[in-house]
């Protein structure tokens, strides 16, 4: 599936999506509570600043929030060539049977940081190696063809493990670069949502961190219905942008799947007058991505910038972004860039915390596009 920016994104250049940011407001560690992080209200007329516990009563009964259910894979792994070079593979995504080129459940994409890329055929020794406890990875090729950015691999371990085993018993969480601590139990723990169920992201929907049991159930007891998205978040999201041209811009692809009791809730939500809230980026992507395409499922890399019509989402909470991210420019396109410019410039001064282990905002979709 392939979007090109609208022609509207096009009086808009990378540097106009970019703010001053204090090294100081970047989260390293999240806060003590997940529902103690702040949330800035900016559905209203003006911004009004409260913690993330109160967001029930911003919202109205009959609206539906949509999450992204997706679960954070301990995708970052360390090995060495068979020269005994040290490498780091971070696995982008687990390949299906029928992507796979010998149709198993055992082939993998991602990025390799090493000092000189192996030749097809030629071994890693993850974790230690097969023989030592760990497995090994037979490096085939580029993907998705021979340009490609990513590398495939086939993994072998213990018999009878798959990927995702290999990654739950070898791997390390994938903090996001700006995050400078190494992995610990605790990110484990709160790098991942507490309703986090299908396997498959490398980066978690970041949004959704500040929910609870006790603000879901606030939120049912205000008559707040809930609904689900899967999209598996690639590395991609951190991705500089490296063109000035916005149109120029290639967004990377992620999957992504709707379930059908999630159309059926959004045509029960619009039949009563309420509200579609998306919880994220990554739910706003795949939502629009339906709408547009008709596709409940597969590959997405839309790429929403100022000037996107947007059909399913109401509101949006969405945590603060990097300057000169994609990301910017989807929150900008949502609610008015000089909207999103001003309420950046309101948290700097606030001390709001940035990423993604800061705080949050409400956001109202703009009527004046």
């Amino acid at each position: 599936m392939t979007h090109s920016p609208p022609t509207g994104a096009r009086s808009f250049t990378v540097a106009d999506f970019d703010f001053s940011l204090p090294p100081e407001l970047i989260a390293q560690h999240p806060v003590a509570e997940r529902s103690a992080s702040r949330l800035l209200d900016a559905s209203g007329s003006a911004p009004v600043d409260h913690i993330f516990r109160d967001l029930p009563a911003l919202l109205q009964p009959g609206d539906l929030l949509v999450f992204n259910d997706t679960q954070v894979v301990k995708a970052r792994l360390f090995g060495e060539k068979a020269s005994g070079g040290k490498l780091e593979l971070l696995i982008e995504r687990v390949l299906l049977p029928q992507e796979a080129l010998d149709g198993s459940a055992n082939e993998v994409v991602g990025h390799l940081r090493l000092s000189k890329k192996p030749q097809p055929g030629g071994r890693l020794h993850m974790a230690g190696g097969l023989s030592n406890g760990g497995f090994d990875a037979l490096f085939l090729g580029r993907w998705p063809d021979a340009n490609g950015q990513l590398f495939r691999l086939r993994l072998k371990g213990p018999a009878d493990e798959t990927p995702y085993d290999l990654m739950a018993r070898h791997g390390h969480v994938p903090l996001p670069p700006y995050i400078t601590h190494a992995d610990d139990a605790d990110d484990e723990r709160r790098y991942q949502t507490v309703f986090a169920r299908v396997p498959g992201a490398v980066a978690a929907p970041t949004a959704a961190l500040h929910f609870d049991e006790g603000v879901l159930a606030a939120l049912e007891a205000r008559g707040v219905q809930r609904a689900s998205v899967t999209l598996h978040v690639g590395a991609g999201t951190f991705a500089p942008m490296k063109t000035e041209r916005i149109s120029e811009h290639v967004m990377h692809h992620e999957r992504y799947a709707i379930p059908p009791e999630t159309l059926n809730a959004i045509a029960d939500c619009r039949a009563r007058g309420g509200r579609v809230v998306a919880v994220g980026t990554t739910t706003v992507r795949t939502l629009e991505s339906w709408a547009t395409t008709g596709a409940v499922s597969g590959d997405t890399n839309i790429f929403i910038t100022p000037g996107f019509e947007f059909r399913v989402v109401d509101r949006l909470i969405t945590n603060f972004h990097l300057p000169k991210s994609t990301l910017m420019m989807l929150v900008s396109a949502f609610a008015g860039h000089e909207q999103v410019m001003n309420l950046y410039a309101h948290a700097v001064a606030q001390h709001y915390r940035f990423f993604s282990y800061g705080d949050s905002m409400l956001l109202a979709r703009d009527q004046c596009r």
